[in-house]
């Protein structure tokens, strides 16, 4: 009788116990639903844009193509003449083209940014690929007064990348981090791993950001850049969660920005390999 009490007695206890990790286990499980229910629709949403203004866009390529070789053509034409009236003449064509220039440019990184998004994946050293970015960014670095550095892992960081868009979204926040530095800095480049995921930093030390700005730093459009697109970083976002990926943003006013991106990790004997 006293062992059937004290049954009793545990279940009482228990049983809220039980409800409680129940409910709490079901409360995850419906958030994690809801954010891949968001991701899923903002990917629907994005295929739908890329296919109702790819089409304009590439319309509107055409005949500014044709725009931009007439100018240049009457750019020779004018050139020709030495006097200061068709020299007068020549600079305002050179805005022009400059000008038309610019929107081809806005355009190609709106259909870039629009397009969808064929992901060919494979096993990659994330070292090895920073390496290769590095490399390859150097130049670019030293014309702009900045020194470049990494610091990479000394075991294997491996993740499922497509390894051309990956590059493509690291040398999106490169390029930021230089042209936030017009006075020269350093741009380092980490790869390491932090919970279990695959971690990639690119920090500068350039102006830093505004909060009131940092918050908007991805918004499609939105660039504190004079001839910025607003797009660069929109591009590397979408990169990034193409991938099932994160990227996250922290600046500081004068002593610059850090971007990190967090990847699955996948392992070091599958580098090469395409995900099963």
């Amino acid at each position: 009788m006293n062992g059937w009490w004290w049954f009793v007695a545990g279940a009482l206890i228990a049983g809220p116990l039980w409800v409680g990790a129940t409910l709490w286990a079901y409360k995850r499980i419906w958030r994690n639903a809801r954010r891949l229910s968001a991701r899923a629709k903002s990917r629907d949403n994005l295929a739908e844009l890329g296919q109702l203004t790819g089409g304009l866009a590439h319309e509107i390529k055409n005949p500014l193509s044709t725009i931009n070789l007439n100018l240049k053509l009457l750019a020779e034409d004018v050139a020709r003449h030495a006097d200061e009236t068709h020299q007068r003449w020549l600079r305002r064509l050179q805005n022009v083209q400059d000008e038309a220039g610019r929107l081809r440019g806005i355009l190609d990184d709106f259909l870039h940014y629009a397009g969808r998004y064929e992901l060919s994946l494979a096993v990659v050293d994330l070292r090895r690929l920073v390496g290769e970015v590095s490399d390859f960014f150097e130049p670019q670095a030293q014309a702009a007064h900045d020194i470049l550095r990494t610091a990479l892992s000394e075991q294997g960081i491996c993740s499922n990348v497509d390894a051309n868009l990956l590059k493509q979204a690291l040398l999106n926040l490169m390029l930021n981090g230089v042209q936030a530095m017009p006075q020269g800095g350093e741009l380092l480049v980490k790869v390491g791993a932090q919970r279990g995921s695959a971690v990639i930093e690119v920090i500068d030390t350039g102006t830093g950001i505004p909060p009131d700005r940092l918050r908007r730093v991805f918004e499609v459009y939105y660039s504190t850049k004079p001839h910025g697109t607003g797009l660069g970083l929109s591009t590397t976002q979408r990169i990034i969660r193409e991938h099932d990926g994160d990227i996250r943003v922290e600046s500081e006013v004068g002593k610059g920005t850090r971007f990190i991106i967090t990847l699955r990790l996948a392992k070091a004997d599958a580098v090469g390999k395409p995900p099963r």
